[in-house]
């Protein structure tokens, strides 16, 4: 990232040094000034840690009810680790794939990163995720995520997919993980000692029937430029794998029609499959990220509209929010009222997946809960 990526002659405005180094804008100004005050104070280390604590604490941590409503409950006890909030898939968060290749200042994930325990989620073994998927057979999906599942060695991650390529876990048909290695570090599926190992590892579970998805974040399209990433691409490819990319469209990196247009056609250039353009979350740096829904929308219609339908099938814009994954399918006028067109791509409730509705129109909402039910109907999922 720091060598390839980054164009220096450009920085501070590059969209790659925008996205991944730090900026004061990031933090309200208010947080900013008191921390730097307790800091110009000279206070000890503990005290500082407290208030940075506490201001990582009103960020909004956990967004959409993460840990509110999506840890899975066995025997009265939280499975801390997995997160299963949609009937066919389940979350599991490797205890040593918590970290990261780099960090991107929008990272929804953040408080993985930031030492306060009762805000990580990791399971310590597989077994536990082994022992909930034994019990849940409507789960289809196993998606290892984190922090970067990616940044675990290969004897780590055979650990977690070997067992569920036994008889007993037929059920589950798709494994999936969720990575920004393809961008900020090729060399895992190239160079790297046992890179090797793990492309194997993807043929050992497509060959035991297992469909394996990568699901790769590319947020802008230098990304997918480098002859490294090429050839990353093409070996994990080449395993029988799918590369399914997906990002936030978000302020300062990639809020312009035609970079989303010219990171699909690259995409599909390389055989990678665009899947989500996402709302920015709620989350941490939102306010320096976030852009109003209304602007999402004529981007992502821009976007679409400039390139052929084989690049068209990023759905977006997506916001995962707490009843599920909420698409804006437009802006239309219904009984002369201009409203949001409003989808469930994905829900908690299953029955409200592909169900319409619609939203009042606001100019300045950035987010899900900004919106509030037009015609002054409650929303149907509250009924």
């Amino acid at each position: 990232m720091v060598d390839e990526l980054i164009d220096w002659d450009a920085v501070p405005d590059d969209p790659i040094y925008r996205l991944t180094f730090p900026h004061r804008d990031m933090l309200p100004s208010q947080m900013f000034d008191d921390i730097g005050k307790i800091i110009d104070s000279k206070a000890d280390k503990a005290t500082l840690r407290a208030a940075v604590d506490d201001a990582r604490l009103s960020l909004n941590p956990h967004p959409g009810d993460q840990l509110a409503s999506n840890v899975p409950v066995e025997d009265d006890e939280p499975v801390n680790g997995l997160q299963h909030k949609y009937h066919e898939t389940v979350l599991v968060f490797p205890g040593q794939g918590q970290t990261c290749h780099s960090y991107c200042g929008y990272c929804f994930r953040w408080a993985q990163f930031i030492g306060i325990a009762d805000l990580k989620q990791a399971v310590d073994t597989p077994d536990k995720a082994f022992a909930y998927l034994r019990h849940h057979r409507e789960a289809s999906d196993v998606l290892f995520t984190g922090g970067d599942p990616m940044i675990m060695s290969t004897e780590r991650i055979r650990n977690y997919i070997e067992p569920l390529l036994a008889p007993e876990f037929e059920h589950i048909r798709n494994v999936r993980f969720g990575t920004k290695g393809l961008s900020y570090w090729p060399y895992r599926f190239t160079t790297d000692n046992d890179a090797d190992d793990l492309l194997r590892l993807f043929e050992k579970a497509i060959a035991a029937g297992k469909h394996v998805a990568i699901m790769a974040h590319f947020s802008h399209p230098r990304e997918l430029e480098t002859p490294a990433v090429v050839e990353a691409i093409q070996r994990v490819r080449a395993t029988g794998a799918v590369i399914r990319a997906q990002a936030p469209l978000v302020r300062h990196v990639n809020d312009d029609p035609s970079v989303w247009s010219d990171m699909w056609r690259k995409m599909v250039n390389l055989g990678v499959v665009p899947y989500y353009m996402f709302v920015e979350r709620d989350t941490g740096a939102s306010s320096y990220f976030e852009l109003p829904l209304r602007r999402a929308v004529g981007i992502y219609r821009d976007a679409i509209a400039a390139v052929s339908g084989l690049e068209r099938t990023a759905r977006g814009p997506v916001m995962s929010a707490s009843p599920g994954k909420v698409v804006l399918d437009g802006i239309v006028k219904v009984g002369g009222e201009e409203v949001f067109a409003c989808r469930f791509l994905q829900a908690r409730n299953p029955d409200n997946v592909g169900r319409p509705f619609f939203a009042r129109m606001d100019e300045h909402a950035v987010w899900f809960d900004d919106l509030k039910p037009a015609f002054d109907e409650p929303w149907f999922w509250q009924q």
